[in-house]
């Protein structure tokens, strides 16, 4: 065997069945500026030295295809298609909520109109947490970081004339996440669409928010069991859904190194495929629509090692400990964001290079999406002009740079393969901890990827008092007044008065009776173990039960998590 005779078989068995269904781009769209042409994917055997050689020996060649491989197939540390960008650019997604649902359907729509080829949904806090608008606590938090979406009557204007049917759309809700997919389910059902239409994602990772971000509402048991809910209901209802995106990038964002980012991200998705199939499904049956979320930073080339680390490491995990036989189970998909936490207020400008540095680093780490985050977005939400110069980032990134017209072009560098393998081998230790310890949720329980993380967080910020670690415009290459005259877009405080006006209106209107009787429905379902609660959320959401109330439902049967603190 040889890496050429692997190539050949994988030429075969992996391109050839999809290139018949989805040509790669034109042969002038794959070659350099200067005409030279480009191999799908190189190896070792493309080169013209005694290395290639070397490479085509038996020893050489399992070792090489049992790390590295090719493009589509196990480990999948080069890409997880074998044709990746080739054939179709990466989904490009611009995170964007604020104020109300008809303002943000207008940032969609321009955002559509401007290229963009994916939603992304960006909630309030108030949302997030599961909290009506006129609830005590939200004042002065509606419409803030986010769209506020307490009804259904708001997840209607939040999609008007958006074929449901036609776009993938993520959003970003963990836990109330089930209640929001009810309510696009029904929206796209008063469309006119069918559920096995329907493509996207839920974000629906509760454990990293007990570990990184704090949006949680349950305790972690029925937490899970929601989350369970959500993978049997997708699985059976909704077969282009992607029930879960687990995500990495609050993780990374709080502070975490990047083997952490890959260790506790792949713990928690151990936690969730476990529950799974402790409820009775079948690993092939739901893995192949998970989904994972990472950041992209600065460091580029250890951005790349550690997105080709987390599929090689996730390949492994399915085929060694849960038995796998799915090529789709094994692949890793992921989301990447650019580093907000990254960006500075300093010189905003600067932000414009650091955003194109982190998307970069996505691409060559092979992203199936990528949200690039704005120039203005550490002073406020961003504007108009700032998400288009984001968006063009990624257009750019795609059509001139020519990085999308071979698969994994930073492969076989010593640097990215030797940062692939140390990324690995931490995030394995990680791993081999918390598994002795008990398990991802006991972890959390006694506070140990928390402690991690703050730790981490607090070297890096040490290190850039201390001028060790040096960011252009933040601690080096400073002047004063370096935003003054930056325009920064303003909350409109009246968001508040009128989502409630809103909101008083849709509970005059509907049928009363109805709520109640389908949220007593609910109650019944989430007192009975083992009962399917999404069909009782959704006929909650069609009679327009809110959100608040729905939510209640369950923290009166389930109770309110408590983060201990000083764990």
């Amino acid at each position: 065997m040889s890496i050429q005779d692997e190539r050949e078989r994988w030429d075969r068995e992996v391109v050839q069945p999809v290139l018949a269904k989805q040509q790669e781009r034109s042969g002038g769209d794959l070659q350099t500026s200067s005409g030279i042409p480009l191999e799908r994917v190189f190896g070792p055997d493309n080169l013209d030295t005694g290395e290639g050689a070397t490479a085509a020996g038996d020893a050489t060649a399992r070792d090489y295809m049992e790390k590295l491989g090719f493009p589509g197939e196990y480990p999948f540390t080069r890409g997880v298609q074998p044709t990746m960008y080739r054939g179709r650019h990466w989904t490009m997604r611009q995170y964007a909520g604020f104020g109300s649902a008809t303002e943000t359907n207008e940032r969609f729509r321009y955002l559509l109109d401007a290229g963009q080829t994916g939603l992304s949904v960006a909630f309030d806090l108030p949302t997030q947490i599961g909290y009506d608008s006129d609830h005590s606590l939200c004042l002065g938090e509606v419409g803030k970081v986010g769209v506020a979406v307490d009804s259904l009557a708001d997840m209607e204007l939040l999609f008007n004339a958006i074929p449901l049917d036609q776009v993938s759309t993520s959003m970003t809700i963990n836990a109330p996440a089930a209640i929001l997919l009810a309510m696009y389910i029904v929206v796209a059902e008063k469309q006119g669409a069918t559920r096995g239409a329907l493509r996207g994602t839920i974000q629906n990772d509760i454990l990293k928010e007990y570990i990184a971000r704090g949006t949680f509402m349950f305790p972690p048991a029925p937490s899970m069991r929601l989350i369970t809910n959500t993978f049997e209901f997708c699985t059976r209802e909704l077969p282009k859904w992607n029930s879960i995106s687990i995500s990495g990038y609050h993780i990374r964002e709080a502070g975490a190194t990047a083997p952490q980012e890959v260790a506790f991200t792949l713990a928690d998705a151990i936690a969730y495929v476990d529950a799974a199939v402790k409820a009775g499904l079948g690993v092939d049956a739901f893995a192949g629509r998970l989904s994972f979320f990472f950041s992209a930073g600065s460091d580029l080339l250890e951005e790349v090692a550690k997105f080709r680390a987390a599929r090689r490491m996730w390949a492994a995990i399915l085929r060694d400990r849960y038995g796998s036989r799915s090529a789709k189970s094994q692949a890793m998909r992921f989301h990447a964001q650019t580093s907000g936490a990254m960006l500075t207020a300093q010189q905003p400008d600067n932000n414009v290079v650091r955003v194109a540095l982190h998307a970069l680093a996505a691409v060559l780490g092979g992203a199936q999406s990528l949200h690039t985050n704005s120039r203005d977005e550490a002073l406020s939400l961003p504007t108009e002009e700032s998400v288009q110069i984001a968006l063009r980032t990624q257009q750019i990134i795609a059509l001139e740079s020519g990085v999308a017209n071979t698969v994994d072009p930073l492969g076989g560098s010593y640097a990215v393969e030797a940062l692939t393998d140390e990324v690995e081998r931490q995030a394995r230790e990680y791993l081999a901890k918390i598994e002795s310890d008990g398990g991802m949720v006991r972890a959390i329980e006694n506070g140990f990827p928390q402690r991690e993380i703050e730790d981490a967080a607090y070297r890096y910020q040490r290190e850039i008092e201390s001028k060790d670690r040096l960011v252009v415009g933040l601690n080096c290459h400073t002047r004063e007044s370096s935003n003054a005259c930056f325009d920064v877009m303003r909350h409109d405080p009246r968001v508040h008065d009128a989502q409630i006006e809103r909101l008083k209106k849709v509970r005059a209107e509907r049928d009363n009776a109805a709520v109640q009787r389908e949220l007593n429905r609910l109650r019944q379902a989430a007192n009975e173990d083992g009962a399917d609660m999404m069909e009782p959320i959704i006929e909650c959401v069609r009679q327009y039960g809110t959100l608040g109330e729905i939510s209640q439902v369950l923290r009166d049967v389930f109770g309110e998590h408590r983060q201990h603190i000083g764990m």
